[in-house]
């Protein structure tokens, strides 16, 4: 999925570190962040990514993703944005996630953008994120 991502960052003109540790997840555990993307207003973008190609537990783990990259958005002011990139075809929620159905139950959850690999790559490589 990075091999996708990255290239389409890049494009966009975004300054891209992979695997990095941006602090402790909801002050437990460290948080490593997918890819950290800088862009040309020198902005913090937060990317999470997540790949289900067949059905499972992955799916279960974004309302949990989505507390984590909340919870960095509002501890470190550095960062200006938080993407979830939901990838593959083995997803059954991906639609109800993509379309901000996680909203009414956890508060906050707006301040993450989530999207589809497609949706994510299209924006990206123009610098509209």
């Amino acid at each position: 999925m990075e091999q996708m991502v990255l290239p389409a960052l890049e494009m966009g003109k975004y300054e891209v570190q992979t695997g990095v540790v941006i602090g402790t997840r909801l002050g437990v555990t460290r948080h490593k962040i997918d890819v950290l993307a800088k862009d040309t207003d020198s902005r913090l973008h937060l990317v999470s990514l997540k790949w289900q190609q067949v059905g499972g537990t992955t799916e279960q783990k974004i309302p949990f993703e989505i507390i984590s990259l909340v919870d960095a958005l509002t501890r470190n002011k550095r960062f200006s944005a938080a993407h979830l990139v939901l990838g593959g075809d083995g997803w059954k929620y991906k639609d109800f996630y993509i379309s901000g159905g996680m909203d009414p139950f956890i508060k906050k959850a707006k301040l993450v953008k989530i999207y589809s690999l497609e949706q994510f790559v299209s924006l990206a490589n123009q610098g509209k994120l």
